[in-house]
């Protein structure tokens, strides 16, 4: 690479970097809050709020680098522009193609990145996710299980605990289950455990009584069991883990998904494609946001109010490709044979991008345009 494209590019990365930083850490306080206030609440450890915090920043990167890219780009260009860098190699016969070059190629670079967020950590991070939220989910003593006070783990149970010992025994336990308005029970135990078995976890209850109220005959029938087991899996209805979402599966398990993969993440072959296709445009995208940020900066006269102007227009324009890109996404998610749509705001973008750059070479052409629209500037 020639000086000029090695110093751009680097003038690219420093940039970027910043602003990845910023936008990630906005990104990531945001989501930190809500998980922070769900686990919490939850009885779970910093430890794991950390862990999730962790599995979620590759998301979390993904979706920020693209937009980076283009701050990046607009930053940096303005700034030479600002410091008439940029006249100078302009004056030197550089073009808008040969000078975004650079810029083509930091574009790959962040479009590198995020496909390898798309295609590799994303999903590693999303199966990891999972799996740790059903270990949460099956973790009932942090979550339900609280001495000394009565808990309603749903509408018409009532749970309390007078004392949870260090080795995890349940003493003095009391349940009311109302749920059956023709019958009410009430089971009383001295002590009891939670079993965690195949079919979800067990209350297994020493010493006990169940009284059984028959609200129609208005009768109480009575009955003292030395061990009984209470399915509270099910009673708290905590789910569980019956399959894969899309965001766990690969790359290649969504570009050639079976109708056995279709029925256990509950998507369509189309929704499938799309996701597997998504992960290609995506980072591309990238390449996008960098150069239209780039060529867009290129367009137009030094002002000495800035260029605020430009910087209004590449942000219409992204905005304009995002909505092209959500009219795409939704054709492609409703029939199988339209995957290829999900490319199209790339295309357009390019094209934009490349007519940008060729209206930078003529500057006297758009104002030509304005003025035969009948439009003053």
């Amino acid at each position: 690479m020639a000086r000029f494209d090695r110093y751009l590019l680097s003038q690219l990365m420093v940039y970027f970097g910043f602003f990845a930083l910023v936008l990630v850490m906005v990104y990531w306080v945001n989501r930190a809050v809500l998980l922070f206030d769900q686990l919490i609440a939850d009885g779970q450890s910093a430890t794991v709020f950390l862990e999730f915090t962790a599995l979620t920043l590759p998301n979390v990167i993904r979706i920020v680098l693209p937009v980076a890219a283009f701050a990046g780009s607009v930053y940096a260009t303005n700034r030479l522009s600002s410091e008439s860098e940029l006249v100078v190699v302009q004056a030197m016969g550089f073009s808008g193609f040969r000078l975004a070059r650079p810029v083509l190629v930091f574009g790959m670079i962040v479009a590198l990145l995020t496909g390898i967020l798309s295609h590799i950590l994303v999903p590693i991070s999303a199966g990891l996710l999972a799996e740790r939220s059903a270990e949460i989910r099956e973790n009932i003593t942090a979550r339900f299980l609280t001495e000394g006070e009565f808990l309603h783990p749903t509408d018409g149970i009532t749970f309390y605990i007078r004392e949870i010992s260090p080795e995890g025994e349940l003493l003095d336990v009391f349940m009311s289950d109302s749920r059956d308005p023709d019958s009410q029970v009430i089971y009383t135990a001295k002590n009891a455990f939670l079993v965690r078995e195949e079919t979800g976890p067990k209350l297994v209850m020493f010493d006990g009584m169940a009284q059984t109220l028959d609200t129609k005959g208005n009768r109480l029938f009575t009955t003292r069991f030395s061990d009984f087991s209470y399915d509270i899996g099910a009673l708290i209805n905590i789910g569980n883990r019956d399959g894969r979402s899309v965001g766990e599966l690969s790359t290649r398990e969504l570009l050639w998904p079976t109708p056995e993969l279709a029925k256990e993440v509950k998507a369509s072959r189309a929704y499938l494609l799309y996701s597997g296709h998504e992960r290609f445009a995506q980072p591309l995208l990238a390449v996008v946001t960098a150069l239209i940020g780039f060529a867009t900066l290129l367009v137009g006269n030094y002002s000495r109010f800035g260029v605020m102007r430009q910087i209004l227009v590449a942000i219409v324009i992204l905005v304009l490709i995002k909505a092209l890109d959500s009219t795409m996404i939704q054709l492609a998610q409703r029939d199988d044979k339209l995957w290829g749509l999900v490319y199209v705001p790339v295309l357009v973008g390019l094209l934009i991008s490349a007519f940008l750059l060729w209206l930078s070479e003529r500057p006297g052409r758009l104002k030509r345009m304005f003025t035969r629209s009948g439009v003053t500037a």
